[in-house]
């Protein structure tokens, strides 16, 4: 795939037409059977089909293209289209998978106004990863963990193996 992060359920975004800098959380509608490789499945992911009112508040707070004498109306998110996605998968919903560098356009704003300030994936190893890592080079990063102990029968002091 590429070097960039799928966009999952929770990611994070902002708009640069926002007064204050103010976030909100991407919500996943449509679509329920594709995840990224979360341990537990419980991120979908997002893509470009997920679009109109698809954010938790659906707010960024008072939005800099609408004036209203000396303040500003409040921010009505409404996602019209994704752009920068991954064009070489289409999900079952027929939608691109958003990457943690796709751009989009809302109604009241300007195209690529709404950016993803993180993905949404959190990083979970597994025992797979214990397996691929190299013990000397993690050995220097934290000397407290053995990897070559990871995975072998638990035992006490007397050498006596453990049950």
């Amino acid at each position: 795939m590429s070097d960039k992060h799928m966009v999952v359920q929770g990611a994070i975004c902002k708009c640069t037409l926002s007064v204050e800098p103010k976030t909100d959380i991407l919500k996943v509608k449509t679509q329920s059977k594709h995840y990224a490789n979360d341990k537990d499945c419980e991120k979908l992911l997002a893509t470009t089909k997920d679009i109109g009112k698809t954010l938790e508040k659906n707010t960024f707070g008072k939005c800099k293209k609408q004036p209203s004498g000396n303040d500003y109306l409040p921010c009505q998110v409404q996602i019209t289209e994704w752009r920068k996605f991954y064009e070489k998968v289409t999900l079952s919903n027929e939608g691109k998978i958003l990457l943690e560098d796709s751009r989009a356009t809302c109604a009241m704003g300007l195209p690529d106004c709404i950016e993803i300030i993180n993905h949404g994936q959190i990083a979970q190893p597994s025992k797979q990863n214990f397996v691929k890592a190299n013990p000397d080079v993690q050995n220097k990063i934290n000397p407290l963990l053995d990897l070559n102990a990871v995975g072998k029968p638990k035992s006490d002091f007397t050498g006596i193996e453990q049950k």
